[in-house]
């Protein structure tokens, strides 16, 4: 039934709210495609003072008031006990299930979800392969490996390990490359065989 707007409140308990950005999006919503409102009224029960308190639609109802709408189709749900209004009240503001966002991608226009409503998150740029296809790539990557720090994993036993700690952070602190102090004592140990 439709009923003047100036005879729906909104719900004091509603515990949803909306942001600016998100309110005008759903204005603008409204004002595109009004007929939805019709498919879609607000459910309200009736108060003590006749008029019809929302229980799903609070934020269409701040957006209908807000463009001056005069009218608005209602639901009532008046035989419903406190606790069932309770529950809708939470129920119908709950998002059950998850997007499939590759689909969406894929088949729907991300700036037009965006315009009804739908926070769509940024998807990422397709990568180009093409440098892969590179002939010289293999002499690029082993020219990038070659200038990269590696490293080797040394075992120390360990009643050895703690002051094998201290000596590389002793050195390592005064900048000194122990990659090579090591090579060098190593080198000299090897002739000794």
């Amino acid at each position: 039934m439709q009923v003047p707007i100036n005879k729906i409140k909104p719900n004091p308990k509603n515990p949803r709210t909306i942001k600016d950005e998100r309110f005008e999006k759903l204005k603008k919503s409204i004002q595109d495609f009004p007929d939805m409102l019709n498919k879609r009224p607000l459910v309200c029960f009736t108060d003590t003072d006749g008029k019809f308190v929302v229980l799903g639609g609070n934020m269409r109802l701040k957006a209908a008031k807000d463009l001056g709408l005069k009218e608005l189709p209602i639901i009532l749900a008046d035989e419903w006990t406190e606790e069932q209004k309770a529950e809708f009240l939470i129920k119908d503001n709950v998002g059950f299930g998850e997007w499939d966002w590759n689909e969406l991608n894929t088949d729907w226009d991300t700036e037009q979800l965006n315009e009804w409503g739908l926070d769509v998150p940024k998807f990422a740029e397709p990568v180009d392969y093409s440098i892969l296809d590179d002939e010289d790539l293999d002499s690029q990557l082993n020219d990038m490996a070659n200038n990269v720090k590696k490293g080797i994993l040394i075992d120390f036993e360990p009643n050895h390990y703690d002051e094998a700690y201290e000596l590389i952070k002793f050195w390592r602190e005064r900048d000194a490359y122990v990659g090579a102090m090591i090579i060098e004592y190593l080198k000299k140990e090897k002739q000794k065989l």
